[in-house]
């Protein structure tokens, strides 16, 4: 895996996705007669809901990056109280300000942004075979019918593609599909209290039976070290 020497100023970006709608909240649904004399009831999520699960949405055109970071610190380190506008809020002390509302933030500017909160960014220029070998969340930047667009990838297997988008919701990419649209760098925030079994490695899957047959494990602590953890962290 090939070190990038964070050259990320030429990578600034402007999308045209932004994701407008209101988010529903999960509602309970009550049924009765099922046993005699009980009432049972289960949780059920709205469409749109199960779309953005374990995902933090973008509220602007320009906040692709500022979202995607969110959902790796919320979900990955456990940062509960991190929202968009959080993150928005440090970037801005940080970039210009005017700068990022027409052009979108660099991977220099979230690299920068991280290392405030205590952690760091490391950038990685990798192949498509490679993508195999990406054992924990990342950021990439996709080309999307002309639009520069951050989004967190949670895992890779066979030729599908598991990506949060933080405009469209979670969704499965063919691996084809996202190579095209893709530019060979991937960044990892890495730190201090990773959790290894962070829910962004287990996304929802189609259900099949090879599905029913899978076991989520988490990530082993060496592979940890080859993206830029530091030993005293991982054991």
């Amino acid at each position: 895996m090939k070190s990038l020497a964070i050259s990320f100023l030429g990578i600034s970006l402007a999308t045209g996705l932004l994701m407008q709608a209101n988010h529903a909240e999960s509602a309970a649904i009550r049924m009765g007669n099922i046993v005699p004399g009980t009432l049972v009831s289960k949780e059920v999520q709205s469409i749109l809901e199960r779309k953005f699960e374990n995902l933090v949405p973008q509220e602007t055109d320009f906040s692709c990056g500022a979202a995607s970071l969110a959902t790796i610190l919320k979900y990955a380190y456990g940062r509960s109280n991190v929202t968009e506008e959080s993150v928005l809020q440090g970037l801005f002390e940080i970039a210009d300000a005017n700068e990022a509302r027409k052009l979108g933030f660099s991977l220099l500017d979230l690299n920068n942004y991280v290392e405030t909160v205590g952690l760091r960014g490391r950038g990685y220029s990798i192949d498509e075979p490679a993508l195999d070998t990406v054992s924990i969340p990342v950021i990439v930047l996709l080309d999307l019918d002309g639009y520069q667009h951050f989004v967190v990838l949670k895992k890779v297997e066979g030729d599908r593609v598991y990506v949060g988008d933080p405009a469209l919701g979670n969704k499965v990419m063919n691996r084809s599909e996202f190579v095209e649209a893709w530019n060979n760098v991937i960044f990892a925030v890495v730190g201090e209290n990773f959790d290894t079994s962070t829910v962004l490695l287990d996304p929802a899957q189609p259900l099949t039976a090879r599905r029913l047959t899978d076991v989520f494990s988490p990530v082993p602590k060496q592979q940890l070290l080859d993206f830029g953890f530091r030993h005293a962290e991982v054991f």
